[in-house]
């Protein structure tokens, strides 16, 4: 999300982090491995966050390759064509583990590869060989160009993000991969990690971080979706809120018990995993309330 509100912001698209968030459907997501692993944030098909971006005003298309696969080579090169063939036309890139596994901005290029932008190397990076792309031990290959494109009405907007959210919570086979799951079962998933104690530290701090901030970002969608929409809403708009401020609220309280500086090592003090069993517990329910709030809002729209 940091990537696409940096090309938009590049295209000169006027949009909040909170409506790429919630237009997208992303603030309204939680995706939990069975021991909370870390990828939880990334280990899901994230096609329609792409799809919806539309609905925003912005349009993605990219190249997918898998390291596994007869053609990788091939989805190497055509990833490089296109990235500098839209560099040099002005048209900003993105991409998936230039660097550490996680989503980086190309902002440039010379003989050799890529330079980037992204996480621990905010200021600028390079150079990423073209041919090392995807060449890792995930062996996924994403290279992604952002233009502009006609954004949809707001109800649209607003009717199609809580449509896939609220599919998503469901924990679908066609989003969500084996071992995961989403919406009430992903906090069972969490709780069930933390209670028998096959919780990952430093997935459990990550998760608390990424899904915290997408409902904080769920909260300031609704409000601004709020002032867009008819006034018969509110009273959903407002519920709905509410509810996602508390899933924030208690999933920020994990956040405070499992910092990234534990390392880890958080998921050792069970009096510490009783606090955030308690938080989750306050979560899921805030988030079972959302969801219905969030449905009775679909039928009205």
């Amino acid at each position: 999300m940091g990537c696409l509100k940096g090309c938009l912001d590049y295209l000169g698209l006027d949009v909040s982090d909170a409506w790429l968030f919630g237009a997208t459907g992303h603030a309204f997501v939680i995706n939990i491995h069975e021991v909370v692993c870390p990828s939880g944030p990334t280990a899901w098909n994230t096609e329609m966050l792409l799809k919806l971006g539309r609905n925003i005003g912005y349009v993605v298309e990219g190249v997918v390759g898998f390291k596994s696969n007869a053609d990788f080579a091939e989805k190497q090169k055509l990833a490089w064509e296109k990235t500098k063939r839209a560099i040099d036309e002005g048209v900003p890139c993105y991409g998936w583990e230039l660097d550490i596994p996680e989503y980086y901005v190309v902002y440039g290029y010379d003989d050799e590869g890529y330079y980037i932008s992204g996480p621990k190397c905010d200021p600028g990076k390079g150079l990423k060989p073209w041919r090392e792309l995807g060449d890792t031990g995930i062996g996924v290959l994403e290279m992604f160009t952002v233009k502009r494109g006609q954004p949809a009405d707001d109800a649209t907007t607003v009717k199609q993000a809580i449509e896939f959210a609220l599919e998503h919570s469901k924990s679908p086979e066609k989003w969500i991969f084996p071992k995961y799951k989403s919406g009430l079962a992903g906090y069972d998933a969490w709780i069930q990690a933390l209670e028998n104690g096959t919780a990952d530290g430093f997935g459990v701090a990550y998760n608390a971080a990424v899904w915290s901030e997408c409902r904080h970002f769920a909260v300031q969608f609704l409000r601004e979706a709020k002032q867009h929409l008819p006034d018969r809403l509110n009273l959903l708009f407002d519920e709905a809120a509410r509810q996602c401020e508390s899933v924030a609220e208690n999933l920020k309280k994990v956040c405070e018990l499992f910092p990234f500086a534990l390392k880890g090592d958080g998921v050792k003090d069970r009096d510490r995993c009783e606090t955030a069993l308690k938080d989750l517990r306050a979560a899921k329910s805030a988030e079972a309330s959302g969801l219905k709030a969030l449905d009775r809002m679909l039928t009205d729209l």
